[in-house]
């Protein structure tokens, strides 16, 4: 669908509701906490299985109860599986039923409207270089996806690594080419391979294939920008040439809402009209990030990311947080439910936009021009490169009229940027050798069908 035929962009309202769970609707009106939540420091392994164990049911059994007390409408979970609960995925199954039959309480007892999304771990990348397409590994996946949606999952997502091993070397040395071969020739091409097997399984299975993140790609910028490692303009440039990658998830099926560590979302949102899940500054328990309210001003869901099961002195961690992400939410509906929510929009937006390349990038005006130069390419390397120059492009006129200040470093790698981006190719193939003899000790040109 053209961008052009999408409603405004505006927290609560997709242009294609997904209704799910317990008579939940995401994206038609409302914005919805997600909860999401994970063990405390633990070894995780057949002795200790019962004690992990032990740690959801105490999460299952708080959140019929929280939630009658924070008078909550609606609710997603989201259990993010641990490695070792996808390689065994009887593991991850058990998880999943403990918490479907919360919500099924919840539901039953207050009429609570929830759903219940579950992601797998990628665990391909566990073999260098990665084998992608067969083996163990992908079998342990397909096997956790198909338990987990006999066992109550409403919404199936993945973070999938797909180019990633290209990426991250790429992305240390600061080498832009590398870059964008891997998120936009490797990652689309993985992609398209997983996602058809998600969408499969979802439909077996009756239930919403939801979506993908490119957060190890973008965040891991994101976090290394915090390090002084990556420069936060690099960073604010991956995170535009990441949605092309999450999109192929949207074209093969894909319905919403997206992952909320998927920065990208907005751009998804814009293309397509899906709803989305982000995270900002109620996530700080996982990340710090420089787009704590930015990040908000489009969501159709408002995540913590992850937190871990320990005691505070309100209580435990995933219940705290989860009255933070209530509050954030009755915020947000509230300025719905007043007309107001464009005034409330507009200040999460200027309060952040300035102070970060990264931040900018994510500003509704950001999104749609991201999303037109992305609509205006056919190839995913084309879409990809087009995404990253009009990043850099956006930067620089933002420095030019004083809305962003950066320092010299910071300048100098805007400067080799638009050098670097203007000279690549307009063409894969014409990439592909050159990317072949740097970085081809690390991936298998067969894990992407390539010759």
């Amino acid at each position: 669908m053209s961008q052009q035929d999408q409603p405004p962009l505006r927290f609560g309202f997709a242009g294609h509701p997904v209704k799910c769970g317990h008579d939940l609707v995401i994206g038609g009106g409302e914005v919805f906490p997600e909860l999401n939540f994970t063990l405390p420091p633990m070894a995780l392994e057949p002795e200790t299985w019962q004690d992990a164990l032990a740690e959801y049911r105490a999460i299952s059994e708080m959140i019929p109860g929280a939630c009658r007390r924070l008078q909550l409408s609606g609710l997603v979970v989201e259990i993010e599986l641990l490695p070792p609960m996808t390689e065994v995925p009887e593991w991850g199954a058990e998880v999943t039923a403990l918490m479907a039959r919360a919500l099924d309480q919840a539901h039953q007892e207050s009429g609570l409207r929830s759903a219940l999304r579950v992601t797998p771990v990628d665990l391909r990348d566990a073999i260098r270089p990665p084998v992608l397409r067969s083996g163990e590994k992908l079998a342990s996946m397909r096997r956790s996806f198909e338990l987990c949606a006999e066992a109550g999952a409403d919404i199936l997502s993945i973070e999938s690594v797909g180019g990633k091993e290209v990426h991250d070397e790429a992305l240390v040395y600061g080498h832009i080419p590398g870059i964008i071969f891997a998120l936009g020739v490797l990652a689309p091409r993985d992609m398209e391979f997983l996602w058809g097997e998600i969408v499969r399984i979802s439909r077996e299975h009756g239930v919403v294939p939801g979506g993908d993140s490119a957060c190890g790609f973008a965040n891991t910028a994101m976090q290394l920008t915090s390090q002084r490692m990556v420069p936060e303009v690099l960073a604010a440039v991956i995170r535009a040439a990441s949605a092309v990658r999450s999109l192929v998830a949207v074209r093969c099926g894909a319905q919403g809402p997206s992952k909320d560590c998927a920065y990208e979302g907005p751009v998804l949102k814009a293309l397509t009209g899906i709803p989305i899940s982000m995270e900002g500054k109620s996530a700080s328990c996982a990340h710090f990030s420089p787009v704590g309210n930015i990040a908000g001003a489009m969501c159709d869901l408002w995540s913590n990311e992850s937190v871990q099961n320990i005691k505070l002195l309100s209580g435990y961690a995933p219940e705290a947080y989860l009255e933070l992400l209530a509050y954030d939410c009755r915020l947000f509906n509230a300025a719905i439910a007043a007309g107001k929510d464009s005034v409330l929009q507009q200040l999460m937006v200027e309060s952040d936009v300035t102070s970060s390349p990264q931040a900018l990038v994510l500003s509704p005006e950001a999104t749609r021009r991201i999303a037109r130069a992305i609509e205006g390419e056919t190839t995913a390397y084309r879409q990809t490169l087009a995404a990253a120059r009009e990043a850099e492009t956006m930067i620089r006129e933002a420095l030019a009229a004083k809305r962003l200040e950066l320092p010299k470093p910071e300048r100098a790698w805007l400067d080799r940027l638009q050098r670097e981006l203007s000279s690549l190719p307009d063409e894969e193939t014409e990439l592909f050798d050159s990317m072949r003899q740097e970085f081809g000790h690390l991936f298998r040109p067969e894990s992407y069908g390539l010759s």
